[in-house]
């Protein structure tokens, strides 16, 4: 054969492990000899022919990595769903806390810059973001090449009992863990700010008294309601309106405290050094912000819970169709 079947071949083998390559290189070059003696006796010319046949055959690089059953991809199908389901908790449950925790620690820090805080925000979402993306694809590359923990994370084989049941239900575990976690977060963030980070406290002291008790007890009752919603296995209409009731009450809450100047701390430091009184706008802010969350969480579930509870049917986009499910 010519020296650019040989160069073809020897290209190949490089990445073919040594033990196999004996026996690729008579299979590659039998093949070869095949397809050039095929295309001679239809009436190609010899080196036209050869040209065609290593065209045909396409990159050696890809036609070695599936002589060595060597992947081509960095996650394959079988783990692709688990990888992109196991991403996507990350992104929104772990990240937001993360970020969540850094905002309150440079808030409560030594005097506190909106731009700093801000920009710490956004630096801790690309550097945790990046940690992430890159920690967790590297361990499934791993476990893709090495088969360790492989049969595990993709469950076994699919049958018919793995397709959603798509029927009213209540929230998942992992939903409810979401729901409980950042009750929990705010609580400590009311607690903890008292008694560490800055001498004085950027909530009112004087609302230990009774006003931070009482919305403790309110945030409290959120996460409870979280978990009153998961072991009831199903969305109930005093589900629904026990959540509108606990969301309007704390909502009205933190209004009245906002409005009257009873929730930040008055003797905190709230003056930027180019005397930009914080406090005036922060005030309002928090305000609007609360109203928005309020109204939305209401509707959020108060639309959900309905629909599930109903059985409402299901538009499908693009297909002009509705499924109903349960």
């Amino acid at each position: 054969m010519t020296s650019l079947v040989d160069r073809y071949v020897f290209t190949a083998l490089r990445r073919i492990p040594e033990q196999q390559r004996a026996d690729i290189d008579r299979e590659l070059r039998a093949s070869i000899d095949d397809a050039v003696d095929a295309r001679v006796d239809s009436g190609e010319p010899f080196d036209t022919a050869v040209e065609n046949t290593l065209l045909e055959l396409g990159d050696p690089d890809k036609l070695a990595d599936n002589y060595a059953n060597r992947p081509n991809f960095l996650i394959g199908p079988e783990l692709y769903g688990v990888w992109r389901r196991f991403m996507l908790m990350l992104f929104t449950t772990v990240l937001p806390i993360v970020v969540v925790v850094n905002v309150v620690v440079a808030i409560f820090g030594e005097d506190p810059q909106v731009g700093d805080i801000i920009g710490g925000a956004i630096g801790t979402v690309l550097t945790v973001g990046a940690h992430l993306a890159f920690w967790t694809t590297l361990t499934f590359a791993v476990i893709e090449r090495t088969g360790l923990g492989k049969a595990d994370l993709r469950g076994g084989a699919w049958s018919l009992k793995d397709l959603p049941k798509y029927e009213p239900r209540a929230i998942s575990l992992g939903q409810m863990v979401t729901y409980v976690v950042w009750p929990v977060i705010l609580i400590a963030v009311i607690v903890v700010q008292q008694f560490t980070f800055t001498d004085t406290p950027v909530l009112d002291p004087a609302g230990w008294s009774l006003w931070w008790p009482v919305l403790i007890a309110l945030i409290a009752l959120k996460a409870l309601w979280a978990v009153w919603l998961y072991r009831q296995g199903a969305w109930t209409r005093a589900i629904i309106v026990a959540n509108a009731v606990l969301a309007v009450v704390t909502g009205a809450y933190l209004v009245w405290l906002l409005a009257s100047d009873r929730f930040f701390n008055p003797a905190f430091d709230w003056t930027t050094d180019n005397g930009t009184d914080l406090l005036s706008w922060i005030t309002p802010a928090a305000i609007v912000v609360t109203i928005i969350g309020t109204l939305w969480d209401v509707a959020e579930v108060t639309i959900r819970g309905e629909r599930a509870r109903r059985g409402l049917p299901t538009k499908v986009a693009g297909t002009g169709n509705t499924y109903k499910f349960g």
